[in-house]
């Protein structure tokens, strides 16, 4: 009888002290064989109790491993930990999720038995205070994210252009290289626009389940949102196929209202264009909360026009700052200085 696959789970944490023992406790509740995986917990140099709680699960668990990552972001993390990786599939699990006791099973059925390379499923965003369940409600939305598969679409499997908590085979890691630790942000989009370029193909499936556990203020959402925004623009610049029309209308959209506002004392035109841009939204905004709120709950709806435009807000003025902070990113000489080889990378296995 064949084994099961070896799974190496690397989890890129970094001050998760509220929500790493939840997440880990369901990595290792999985239905799986434990000995048949590993937890590789690679810590961005925490100076909370993280360390603390992740050492008091090792003493009850051998399989679960801790490496330093000294520059305490996401790729790098997740570099550390695949250089540490034993699996024949690597699933990549944050600190701040927590993902279904047969999410690992499921992830190798769909990987073992179909034709793709990666594979993630829906994610149900939760908030545990008011404004944290009015986040998530935000963040689950067509008008908040656009067309986000993996925060919108529930009950159905397809073919997708990025997952969150991914599960990929070896080899296709393998081929693709390391993660860019150039990119705080993004880092999810511009390696799995890698993979496709490779021609792997990457499954949002109807059965793989997560939950999400969403920023619980509007100023950690606005600075996770500017993040997002401003580090879009290295992905452009390195991949500009990889640009969807919706990641542009955040910016659209605040670029004119700075335009049209700065134009106000001139011209009497550009005064009304604002009023008229800032009241077309505003119903927009209002609408798509009352529709979402009969959804989810009237109780959100007091603050949901707020978090969608924190979320708007935020992106756009991340993506008109990164414009300007990368603006000599665009000359060919100095992006490949700044990006060697991503596309050739190998691991040092």
């Amino acid at each position: 009888m064949n084994k099961s696959p070896f799974i190496s789970v690397i989890m890129p944490v970094r001050n998760e002290a509220a929500h790493i023992g939840r997440s880990l406790r369901a990595v290792l509740g999985q239905d799986y064989p434990p000995d048949r995986i590993e937890i590789i917990v690679a810590d961005g140099m925490s100076t909370d109790e993280t360390r603390d709680i992740v050492h008091s699960f090792q003493v009850k668990f051998g399989n679960l491993q801790l490496v330093d990552n000294p520059r305490g972001i996401a790729p790098s993390g997740l570099n550390a930990g695949l250089r540490h990786a034993l699996g024949e599939i690597i699933v990549r699990v944050d600190g701040h999720c927590e993902i279904a006791p047969d999410y690992v099973s499921r992830c190798v059925e769909h990987l073992t038995r179909e034709n793709i390379g990666g594979v993630g499923g829906a994610i149900e965003s939760i908030g545990e205070t008011p404004v944290a369940r009015m986040i998530a409600t935000a963040m689950s939305s067509p008008f908040g994210v656009g067309g986000s598969a993996f925060r919108t679409v529930k009950g159905r499997s397809m073919f997708t252009d990025t997952v969150a908590f991914p599960a990929y085979k070896r080899s296709v890691i393998e081929k693709a290289g390391l993660f860019d630790e150039e990119l705080v942000r993004n880092q999810d989009d511009e390696y799995n626009y890698r993979l496709r370029k490779l021609g792997v193909k990457i499954l949002l499936a109807s059965d793989v389940e997560s939950r999400y556990y969403s920023r619980g203020t509007l100023r950690s959402l606005f600075r996770q949102y500017f993040q997002y925004g401003f580090w879009k623009i290295r992905v452009l610049q390195k991949h500009p196929h990889q640009m969807q029309w919706r990641q542009f209308v955040p910016f659209v959209f605040v670029l004119s209202l700075i335009s049209l506002l700065s134009l106000t004392p001139f011209f009497k035109l550009a005064q009304w264009a604002f009023y008229v841009e800032a009241i077309l939204y505003g119903i927009a905004n209002l609408a798509a909360s009352v529709l979402t709120a009969r959804r989810s709950g009237l109780r959100t709806l007091p603050l949901l026009p707020i978090a969608f435009m924190a979320l708007h807000l935020s992106y756009g003025f991340g993506f008109m700052v990164g414009l300007v902070k990368f603006r000599d990113r665009w000359r060919t000489e100095q992006f490949k200085k700044a990006s060697p080889n991503l596309d050739t990378r190998r691991f040092p296995w």
